[in-house]
């Protein structure tokens, strides 16, 4: 499942669970660039359920969009990724630390308000 919702001018909530293929890939980034097309300065919260690899298919989909979705992301000042699994929200920290510009934080998922706040900061 792959779920986007705009949430004011600034603000969108991104929901993943399961695993994607090529199709829900290329599917999932449209939907993705199209809908952040004219924010600036965003914020997004991004929560991560029960969390599979992607295909092969799926990680060369995303791959060949490489450019296109740092473009995208420079849209965004913070992320709040709300993860179950210890690895995500490590991964999501060091995926921060390697983008400039782009502040990325990781809650557990009992945390979510503290995300919100965050965000809203």
């Amino acid at each position: 499942m792959f779920n986007i919702v705009v949430k004011g001018a600034n603000r969108l909530d991104i929901e993943f669970s399961g695993k994607l293929n090529s199709d829900d890939m290329k599917a999932a980034l449209d939907a993705l660039v199209e809908k952040t097309g004219d924010i600036n300065n965003g914020k997004m919260l991004y929560r991560i359920g029960d969390f599979d690899w992607p295909t092969l298919g799926a990680i060369g989909v995303e791959l060949s969009r490489i450019p296109e979705l740092f473009r995208m992301i420079r849209r965004f000042d913070k992320v709040a990724v709300v993860a179950e699994q210890d690895w995500v929200r490590t991964a999501s920290k060091l995926e921060g630390a390697l983008i400039p510009g782009l502040e990325i934080k990781a809650f557990p998922p009992d945390r979510i308000s503290e995300a919100e706040a965050w965000l809203a900061s």
